[in-house]
């Protein structure tokens, strides 16, 4: 899988299967409501291939993370 690293830290992976991509890891209980219509079974993300992907969401979840990295909260 595809994996973006950050100081040695996993920041976010992803994963191409036929019917949704799968983002990983879970995001942090901030993002549960907006993130509902998307989990999957493990908490982690499943945006349908048919239709269009919530970047603003990946984004924010993405500098999320970062900071948490950064401050060294992982």
């Amino acid at each position: 899988m595809p994996t973006f690293k950050l100081k040695g830290s996993v920041l976010v992976y992803f994963a191409a299967f036929r019917r949704h991509i799968g983002f990983y890891p879970p995001p942090p209980r901030e993002f549960k409501k907006e993130v509902s219509s998307y989990e999957g079974p493990k908490g982690n993300l499943k945006f349908p291939t048919d239709e269009p992907i919530p970047y603003d969401l990946v984004t924010r979840i993405v500098l999320y993370r970062k900071k948490a990295i950064l401050d060294n909260k992982k």
